[in-house]
């Protein structure tokens, strides 16, 4: 399993269950990566976008408990029973996808952490672990800066040193 976001440089990743920051290469990269496989992600992540609707063409997995059931999603009550669903999937095709809370709790089984930072503070509510500081995290990669819609921004990727078994 992996987990893929974009962070601001306080490692902020949301203000106001939305994203702080419109920057269409990370979208696009966000939609190749994550297009045919699985997503996951907590309740207020599944309200945050247009219409409450799930992401198209791929697998929405909802932790919600509580959460009424729905055709267009999974809606999972308990971490069990999310784990028992992700294990259907081979990990490298499921991406947590948010909110903060569903990052930290699922951060330990994550192999890998796609991270989009982003050169600029967005007044972040929400914020990610600083995995710079993390020593079960290592820097794999790090792209050249790439400038879009007036931002910098690099694509890196995390390698988790620990991870956990589901």
């Amino acid at each position: 399993m992996k987990a893929i976001l974009h962070a601001d440089k306080n490692w902020g990743i949301g203000k106001a269950n939305g994203l702080m920051f419109s920057i269409p290469a990370d979208m696009k990269f966000f939609r190749e990566t994550t297009t045919g496989n699985v997503v996951v992600m907590g309740s207020n992540t599944l309200k945050s976008f247009p219409g409450g609707r799930p992401l198209k063409n791929r697998t929405n997995i909802v932790l919600w408990p509580g959460g009424e059931k729905r055709d267009d999603c999974l809606i999972v009550d308990s971490l069990e029973e999310l784990f028992r669903e992700i294990k259907k999937y081979p990990p490298e095709r499921v991406f947590v996808i948010g909110g903060a809370m569903m990052y930290k709790t699922l951060l330990p089984y994550c192999s890998e952490v796609l991270v989009t930072k982003v050169d600029a503070v967005g007044g972040a509510d929400a914020f990610f672990e600083n995995l710079d500081k993390n020593p079960n995290f290592a820097l794999e990669y790090v792209s050249g800066p790439v400038e879009t819609n007036g931002y910098t921004i690099r694509f890196t990727t995390y390698k988790n040193l620990a991870v956990k078994s589901i």
